[in-house]
């Protein structure tokens, strides 16, 4: 009995068990692991070469119809751009998003980094140290480089001139690697000067970017007020002085049965034209209780008809039909008004107010020019450029720039760029490993080693000898000269400080704190489960 129950026991051992539905996938133990690996170290080869100044654009063209197409180097259009099925690709490319969302800047960088960070993972994984080893040591050498990072930085917030020095000098650095880097000086100043009239607050949608194809890059401007992209209805004035503005979000067509379906059966065209009446009665009294609201300019999201646009005219106001959402919202932020849709009680409703509505032109094409709105902070920048992709990437460029100045007005430090600080946090990581006994001191090692990429690619992507440079770099900064970093002008190492190469304190921490979370979450996993497809049902 007992012999026949052991055999039994054995023999159901060796029987498969099938935990998942049919079509799903399990990877284990090193296939989970390579699997990681090789996705994340594929998405950062395909970025890398768009790091530093000298980074090179991507084409990215649409399957649909139109074909549309986008030339861009900004790491967070990319990577929103492209679909990718592996799992640790889809976490840098998260952290990527998260690093645009937070600071605006460093969506590239951060994405290399957490690459080779795996990257160097991998060679010690290989020599059979463990995973958790390789966690431990990433955390103690992240808190190390961002203490060094802390200790080098370096802050002029009380001093206004020295401050908006190092605001124009973030905004160059920011710019040197996007298409508008040969005119990084003049979008350097309009970007300064946008951000500066926001008296430190951080509401970017107070800054209006509007893009008119047709001269060059350099006849951008900044604009004071606000300009919207629409046009002012047929036979209303085209200036207004000391505007009171109702902004609305409701139909201005004749009031229709709105019931789907509905269906009105008459015998006689004298019923028809009375139905006609009472319609054009209702859309009569809604305009007259807009009148009476004491306005003299009325912007609706929606479409204003002939009859309610003649009425406004009649009574000397200006209507403004079709304005889109976003222009909606930031015109109630910027003239101090509320988006109304009822109209029956006047006294509840709060009127924009500007002292001069006019309308314009730039380039070929009419505008509408808000001066002295209620926010005076308020401005818009207006860019001319030959493309309509050469317009939108611009506009991509400026948006970087505004957020890592915005930024930078609430945490006022600033490092040093071109390779500088992340050289400096890896020569303090690598002192640290000397210090440390075990096998967390090779995590260490590789984490500084990663960092030095950083330099490497940038001197790579220029064409110059990225291990002759990044070699002096270190030696240089071994002897004390912190302040020295890659100067991709000439080809070789600079004074940072000379050169006006500074950046964020704020992208630069994010960066390392980002990429090393993201290694650390991909390090940690040890088996993936894809589920089956969803299966479609025949027809019968």
């Amino acid at each position: 009995f007992l012999f026949g129950f052991f055999l039994k026991c054995k023999m159901a051992n060796f029987q498969p068990v099938q935990l998942f539905r049919g079509g799903s996938v399990e990877e284990r133990g090193e296939n989970a692991r390579m699997s990681n690996f090789v996705g994340a170290v594929a998405l950062t080869d395909l970025m890398r070469t768009t790091l530093g100044p000298k980074g090179m654009d991507k084409i990215l063209q649409s399957m649909g119809h139109n074909g549309e197409i986008t030339v861009t180097n900004d790491g967070a259009t990319i990577l929103k751009s492209i679909h990718v099925d592996n799992a640790a690709a889809k976490v840098l490319v998260d952290i990527s998003k998260t690093q645009d969302a937070e600071v605006g800047d460093g969506t590239t960088s951060v994405c290399v980094l957490a690459g080779e960070l795996l990257r160097e993972a991998e060679k010690l994984i290989e020599i059979n140290i463990h995973p958790q080893t390789i966690v431990e040591g990433y955390n103690l050498a992240a808190s190390i480089a961002r203490k060094r990072l802390e200790e080098i930085a370096e802050c002029n917030g009380e001093d206004a001139e020295k401050f908006e020095q190092d605001l124009l000098n973030i905004a160059r650095t920011t710019l040197s690697s996007k298409i508008v880097r040969n005119d990084k000086d003049h979008f350097s100043r309009l970007c300064v000067d946008a951000v500066l009239r926001l008296k430190g607050s951080k509401n970017l949608d107070a800054i209006h970017i509007i893009k008119k194809p047709g001269g060059s890059l350099k006849e951008s401007r900044l604009e004071e007020g606000f300009i919207l992209e629409k046009r002012i209805g047929v036979g209303c004035p085209k200036r207004i002085e000391n505007a009171k503005v109702l902004i609305a979000n409701t139909t201005m067509d004749t009031d229709k049965i709105k019931v789907y379906g509905a269906k009105v059966k008459t015998d006689s065209i004298q019923t028809v034209a009375e139905i006609e009446d009472v319609e054009k009665q209702r859309m009569w009294t809604k305009t007259q209780k807009i009148v009476d609201h004491g306005i003299n300019c009325f912007i609706n999201r929606q479409l204003i008809y002939n009859l309610p646009e003649e009425y406004f005219a009649s009574k000397g106001i200006m209507s403004i039909e079709h304005a889109d959402f976003d222009g909606i919202e930031r015109l109630a932020l910027v003239l101090g008004g509320e988006i109304v849709s009822t109209f029956d009680h006047p006294e509840q409703v709060k009127l924009g107010t500007c002292d001069l509505i006019e309308e314009d032109m730039i380039g070929e094409d009419k505008v509408i020019r808000f001066s002295g709105v209620a926010l005076g902070e308020a401005c818009t920048i207006v860019l001319r450029g030959a493309t309509e992709q050469l317009l939108d990437e611009a506009e991509r460029s400026i948006h970087d720039a505004l957020c890592v100045i915005s930024q930078t007005t609430g945490e006022r430090r600033i490092v040093l760029g071109g390779g500088c600080s992340e050289i400096e946090c890896a020569l303090a990581v690598d002192q640290a490993a000397q210090k440390t006994s075990g096998k967390k001191a090779l995590a260490l090692e590789a984490y500084a080693r990663a960092l030095r990429q950083i330099p490497s690619i940038i001197a790579d992507n220029a064409g110059y000898d990225s291990a002759e440079l990044v070699s002096q770099l270190r030696a240089a900064h071994a002897e004390g000269k912190i302040s020295m970093g890659l100067d991709m002008k000439d080809g070789g190492i600079g004074c940072m400080k000379e050169l006006g190469i500074t950046e964020s304190f704020k992208v630069k921490s994010q960066v390392i704190i980002s990429a090393s979370e993201a290694a650390e979450m991909i390090l940690r996993v040890d088996q993936i489960f894809k589920s089956a497809p969803r299966q479609r049902s025949q027809d019968p």
